[in-house]
């Protein structure tokens, strides 16, 4: 009898022992790979917002800042001015690769590899047509309108006034305190996106934006330059309306109309520099988000297919986690496209 009430008591001591180590319930009722990846998202999440809020900031401690209407006004293969229409190309393509992504989970989730596999192509031919959206936008930047991490040729004025002329006097464009300018290199005068100097800004309380300068455009020493429809120069010197760096930018001239400078002739000067440090920074990390989303989706896509996680019977929770990732990068979109493009 003592022999037997040991034996038992034995078992039970080994029950217990084996039962500790065993594990719980998943915390949350959600999977340790699940859990990690909110983590993550958590931690990327205070990245980004850190990003956004030095933004805010120095956009609103600047005395003047360009207007995004004015800035991200291009299109490609349409001429004249359209504010904000590209960039909400780009957020309408990315926003839709969500709707994809969310489809791929619930294919997942029905054990479907083919419908995975064919939602997620989708999604992954989203993400790349955002990204060449992107390049697209930063190559216009970059190579037509000359704008870098360290100069900014959009600038703001701070004061109303007028433009002067090749003569010095009066050349009745006007301007309002708060209109934003693009100042061009001197070997070309882009075909849009011109500043004051060539044309009257729309929207900042003149008439039409982006067209080209009359006085230069009549200037028989101005011939036009293949490829940028605008007009090549030889030499500073055919700019004596303007001052022209030693980089080459032409700064227009004008007579300030109001205020305690009235009366003073000032020319054009560059925007701050934050504005394109950011853009491209912020911008760019975004987009490495997206890249690393595409090539995370393509590499899950191809597990999927090879019947990988089918084995695992967990309803794909592979899918599941890179949607999550999905959709933190598109939410975090709607955040940049409001405070970087709308404020």
């Amino acid at each position: 009898m003592a022999t037997d009430t040991q034996d038992k008591t034995h078992t039970s001591h080994d029950s217990t022992a084996n039962a500790s180590w065993d594990g719980a319930e998943y915390p949350f009722k959600v999977g340790y790979g699940k859990l990690m990846i909110w983590y993550f998202l958590l931690s990327d999440a205070f990245t980004f917002a850190g990003f956004l809020i030095a933004y805010g900031t120095l956009r609103f401690s600047m005395p003047s800042w360009p207007v995004p209407d004015y800035v991200f006004s291009t299109f490609p293969f349409l001429e004249g001015h359209h504010p904000l229409l590209f960039v909400t190309l780009m957020t309408f393509v990315l926003l839709f690769s969500s709707y994809t992504m969310i489809r791929a989970v619930q294919e997942g989730h029905r054990e479907n590899r083919r419908g995975v596999a064919i939602w997620m192509g989708l999604t992954i031919l989203g993400g790349l047509g955002f990204l060449g959206c992107q390049a697209w936008e930063w190559t216009t930047l970059i190579g037509k309108e000359h704008m870098s991490v360290t100069t900014n040729p959009f600038g703001t004025h701070t004061e109303s006034g007028i433009y002067l002329g090749a003569d010095g006097k009066e050349s009745g464009e006007t301007f309002n305190a708060g209109s934003t300018y693009l100042m061009h290199k001197a070997t070309f005068a882009a075909d849009h996106h011109a500043a004051p100097a060539h044309g009257e800004e729309a929207g900042h309380g003149d008439a039409a934006a982006h067209g080209e300068n009359a006085d230069h455009a009549g200037d028989a020493a101005h011939s036009e330059e293949a490829g940028h429809g605008g007009h090549a120069y030889a030499a500073p010197g055919d700019y004596p309306d303007a001052f022209v760096d030693e980089r080459g930018y032409v700064h227009r001239k004008y007579l300030v109309s109001d205020g305690e400078n009235a009366g003073l002739t000032k020319h054009e000067s560059f925007g701050p520099k934050a504005f394109g440090a950011l853009f491209f920074f912020i911008t760019g990390f975004h987009g490495f988000h997206v890249f690393s989303g595409v090539c995370f989706l393509l590499i899950i896509m191809i597990n999927v297919l090879s019947g990988i996680y089918v084995a695992r019977r967990n309803g794909n929770e592979m899918v599941e986690k890179i949607g999550l990732y999905w959709h933190f990068v598109d939410l975090v979109w709607v955040f940049v496209f409001l405070v970087f493009y709308l404020l």
